[in-house]
């Protein structure tokens, strides 16, 4: 039998959403318009990935805002994605969690089949995105839906599913090189995992606001498996994480604005893991967003270094 859960009051729109027509505004919750904090988290560690390699390739302030552009765009357009397959996945889950019960199909305001059309759209509009990379991007921009279509079943069998949404949500950091039209693997491979690790502690803070909820429901998550153990564990992911960006940055020659940003991100994680108070819902969502802040800290790190390379600077 599901239990439906008393929905928590919403927080009130902004001009823009307030501004859309009635019939369009739930597509438009559906894909988190209101909430962009995901889809900043999706896209920093996509210009990491396209500023580096622009660094170490000399590409010019055209191609590189041309690409960090149309990542933008496509951040935009795969999170939404990911969120309405979430919620395809999670609409009987989501009616039982006071935070998701009034989410667009777990309320009934949009039909699955709806959903399923819009998803349609979305993912034909996010192909167009990736065609417009160069083809060697194809097959690595493509393997990442694998990743978005199961994220959600793994919170229903395994008390690690944000270890699935860490491999989705740091993919534009491999596919940046390609996409400037360089390969250096060894550099891929760690800032790609150094965003793993990233998110495995960020989603962490954000799975704490629904523990009472999930524990109900059977959801899963890093927040119920670690408990009390959350953060001795994700200041271990966090000295990795900045063990791991910094190999980055050594192995692609990086310069020191770029380890100045390492260094004051560490710092913000620092902070968010000592302050963040993991009982109370609005205080783990508090810091969860100041992430969008860590990542943007990040990128101008390595963003200065390459406008100072560029105009000959260092």
């Amino acid at each position: 039998m599901t239990t439906t859960a008393q929905p928590t009051a919403q927080p009130p729109l902004g001009p823009f959403m307030r501004s859309l027509p009635k019939s369009v505004l739930p597509y438009a919750q559906l894909i988190r318009l209101d909430r962009p904090v995901g889809t900043w988290l999706l896209f920093w560690p996509c210009t990491w990935g396209i500023t580096m390699a622009a660094y170490a390739t000399n590409a010019s302030l055209l191609d590189t805002t041309w690409t960090l552009s149309l990542f933008g765009i496509g951040a935009l357009i795969m999170r939404g994605a990911g969120c309405i397959v979430n919620d395809l996945w999670d609409r009987r889950l989501d009616q039982q969690v006071e935070r998701t019960a009034m989410r667009p199909i777990a309320s009934g305001e949009i039909t699955p089949k709806q959903a399923i059309v819009y998803l349609g759209g979305q993912l034909t509009l996010g192909l167009g995105v990736l065609l417009s990379l160069p083809l060697d991007c194809l097959l690595l921009g493509a393997s990442s839906l694998a990743f978005v279509a199961t994220y959600p079943l793994f919170k229903r069998f395994t008390y690690y599913p944000q270890l699935m949404l860490s491999f989705t949500y740091n993919w534009g950091a491999m596919l940046g090189f390609p996409a400037m039209g360089h390969w250096d693997v060894p550099t891929m491979a760690a800032l790609y995992a150094s965003g793993i690790c990233w998110t495995m502690v960020y989603d962490t803070v954000y799975a704490h606001q629904d523990k009472r909820d999930d524990v109900k429901a059977g959801i899963k998550s890093t927040a119920l498996a670690w408990r009390e153990n959350s953060k001795p564990v994700m200041t271990g992911f966090t000295i990795a994480q900045i063990a791991l960006l910094t190999s980055a940055g050594v192995l692609n020659s990086m310069g020191p604005a770029f380890f100045a940003g390492v260094a004051w991100a560490t710092y913000r994680l620092a902070r968010m893991i000592k302050s963040v108070d993991l009982d109370t819902p609005k205080d783990c969502w508090k810091w969860f967003v100041d992430n969008v802040k860590t990542g943007g800290v990040i990128f101008v790190g390595v963003f200065v270094d390459y406008l100072c390379k560029l105009f000959g600077l260092m």
